[in-house]
């Protein structure tokens, strides 16, 4: 089984700038909010993904000149205590060698 590193970075910037912001296609925020993630206090969701989700087993994805992708797919339990389907998707630079967070969708396929 395969796990990204524990000093994965996940940039605070993903999340108060894309992901807990309210967009017109894509949107994310609106399925984060139903487990009480928001805006104005992206802490939770910080910690939890790297908490709850990071861990978790990583299924190599695409390589491309960037790097290699990987998914890691999850149960994510907010602050409010409502648990979501996620899937979460990561990067090894190819360059630095550094891991980071890219972008996280919803997974209505899993539920509790």
């Amino acid at each position: 089984m395969m796990r990204l590193p524990a000093d994965t970075i996940i940039a605070r910037e993903k999340l108060t700038g894309y992901l807990l912001v309210s967009q017109e296609r894509g949107d994310k925020s609106g399925y984060l909010a139903l487990a009480g993630y928001t805006l104005e206090n992206a802490e939770p969701l910080l910690g939890d993904l790297r908490e709850q989700i990071l861990p978790l087993e990583a299924v190599p994805l695409e390589f491309n000149k960037f790097g290699q992708f990987y998914e890691i797919s999850g149960m994510l339990t907010g602050p409010n205590g409502v648990t979501l389907g996620v899937r979460t998707i990561w990067m090894t630079e190819h360059l630095s060698c550094i891991t980071k967070f890219v972008t996280l969708m919803p997974d209505k396929r899993r539920t509790r």
